[in-house]
C-alpha cells in the first residue's frame, strides 16, 4: 500500500530517486516532504545502506523520511527494464551519479526521454555535467575551499577555515528542488520534460550572493573577519558575563545603541562619529563595546537590547537553540514513529503553507522495504518477483 502523502501540494507527482549522499537526498526529501510519491531506489546487498548502523543513524533517517525503498540493480538489464516500467508514468528522476555514470547504465535523460517524453531529469554533481573537472569527485570540503568559502571564512590569520554545516550540498540539494519544481511548471505549458542540473561547486558560488558580486563587479576581494559584518560596526558576536551575544545595530541606530548599552559617552567620542570611522576603527570599538557587555548576562542583554529596538540575540549550542521557547513554537523538530526506533525527532520542514501543509509522515523506510508492494503494482506476479529476487536484480 502506498504510504500516506505528506502534503497535498505535491501529491499528484511520482518521483524516481537515485541519489545517494547527502545533496540528492536533500533534493528528493524537499519533493516527499510535499507529498511526492517518492521510490528510493537502493543497490541490491549494498553493505553500506543496508547495515542499520548506518540506516538508523540520524543522517540516513533524516534525509529519507516520507520515501518508499525498493532495491534494483540497474547494471543488470532486467533492472534497467524495471526502472523503464517505473519511468513511464513517473514525473521526476533525480541522480547524483558522477557524469557518466547514468549514461553507462543506459539511464541518461536523452535515453529515458524516449521512454517518457514529459520526464523532467534531475542531475547533481560536484563540478558539473561536461568541462575539464566533470569526473573529479565533488565532496562538501573540497568545494568549500575551491569554492571561495575558506577563505572568507574565520578570523583574520588563522588560514582558511570550513564551515561546519556541509553547505554546498544542502544548497545544491535545495536548488535543485527548485530547478524541478520549475520544470514542472513549464511543463503545464508546454507539455514536455527536460534536464536539468547544478553542481556542488555552482551552488557554493551562488551562496556567497553579494561577496561573490563584489568580486565579479568590482574586483574587490573580501577578506576573513571572523564574526565582524563586512561592511557595519559595532556588529559581531560579544562577550557576556555568561557566554556571547551577537549585536547587529544598524548605522543609523548608533546613538540609541550606546544609550541601551550605559555608554552614552561613545556616542561623540572622535573616532566613532561616523559609520565609516566605526568600521575603520573597529578594533578599539568592539573592545569598547566588549568592556561593558562582559557585565552582564546574556538574556539580560537580550532582553534590553530587543527593547530598546536593537537586534540582538544569543549565541547558542544546538541544545540551547532547541530549548529555544521560539524554535520550540516553530515546531521544525518533529517527531515521527518508527518501527525499528521507536518516537524519532526529525528536522522539519522550514516552510509552511496554509492550505497544503505538510508533517514527516513516516520515518525512513527499511532497506528495500516497498520492492515486492512496487513490483505488484506494476504487474509483476509473485513468481516473476521471487526469481528476480533469486537472481540478485532485486
Amino acid at each position: 500500500m502506498a504510504l500516506k502523502p505528506a502534503s497535498k501540494a505535491l501529491a499528484r507527482f511520482k518521483v524516481l530517486d537515485l541519489t545517494r549522499a547527502r545533496s540528492g537526498p536533500t533534493a528528493v526529501r524537499q519533493l516527499a516532504d510535499w507529498g511526492a510519491s517518492v521510490i528510493k531506489i537502493e543497490l541490491p546487498g549494498d553493505a553500506h545502506y543496508s547495515d542499520p548502523a548506518a540506516r538508523h543513524g540520524p543522517d540516513f533517517q533524516n534525509l529519507h523520511r516520507n520515501k518508499r525503498s525498493m532495491t534494483l540493480d540497474l547494471k543488470n538489464p532486467d533492472g534497467v527494464k524495471i526502472f523503464k516500467h517505473l519511468a513511464t508514468d513517473a514525473d521526476v528522476i533525480v541522480e547524483n551519479y558522477r557524469p557518466d555514470v547514468k549514461t553507462r547504465l543506459g539511464i541518461d535523460y536523452e535515453t529515458m526521454k524516449d521512454t517518457n517524453p514529459r520526464i523532467v531529469y534531475a542531475s547533481i554533481s560536484g563540478f558539473g555535467q561536461d568541462g575539464p573537472y566533470s569526473k573529479r569527485p565533488g565532496l562538501d570540503p573540497i568545494v568549500q575551499g575551491m569554492g571561495g568559502h575558506m577563505m572568507l571564512t574565520g578570523e583574520p590569520g588563522r588560514g582558511p577555515m570550513r564551515s561546519g554545516a556541509a553547505i554546498s550540498d544542502v544548497t545544491a540539494g535545495l536548488l535543485c528542488a527548485n530547478g524541478v519544481l520549475t520544470a514542472l511548471l513549464e511543463r503545464e505549458v508546454s507539455g514536455e520534460g527536460q534536464w536539468i542540473d547544478t553542481s556542488l561547486v555552482e551552488a557554493l558560488i551562488f551562496l556567497l550572493d553579494f561577496l561573490a558580486a563584489r568580486w565579479t563587479m568590482k574586483q574587490e576581494l573580501p577578506k576573513q573577519l571572523g564574526n565582524n559584518h563586512p561592511t557595519h560596526s559595532p556588529m559581531g558576536d560579544f562577550k557576556t558575563k555568561d557566554g556571547h551575544v551577537t549585536l547587529a545595530p544598524m548605522p543609523a541606530m548608533w546613538p540609541k545603541f550606546c544609550e541601551a548599552l550605559g555608554a552614552p559617552a561613545l556616542i561623540d567620542r572622535e573616532e566613532f562619529k561616523t559609520a565609516d570611522l566605526r568600521y575603520q576603527n573597529r578594533p578599539d570599538l568592539n573592545a569598547e563595546v566588549d568592556a561593558v557587555t562582559a557585565t552582564r548576562n546574556t538574556q539580560d542583554w537580550v532582553e534590553s537590547m530587543n527593547a530598546a529596538g536593537i537586534p540582538c540575540g544569543p549565541i547558542y549550542a544546538l541544545d540551547q537553540t532547541f530549548e529555544d521557547p521560539q524554535i520550540k513554537h516553530l515546531g521544525i523538530a518533529q517527531t515521527v514513529q518508527s518501527p525499528e526506533l521507536g518516537p524519532t525527532t526529525l528536522i522539519g520542514q522550514p516552510v509552511r503553507l496554509s492550505r497544503t501543509p505538510n508533517r514527516i509522515e513516516s520515518a525512513s523506510p527499511a532497506f528495500g522495504e516497498h520492492t515486492a508492494e512496487i513490483l505488484t503494482a506494476i504487474g509483476y506476479g509473485a513468481e516473476e518477483i521471487a526469481n528476480l529476487r533469486d537472481r540478485g536484480v532485486i
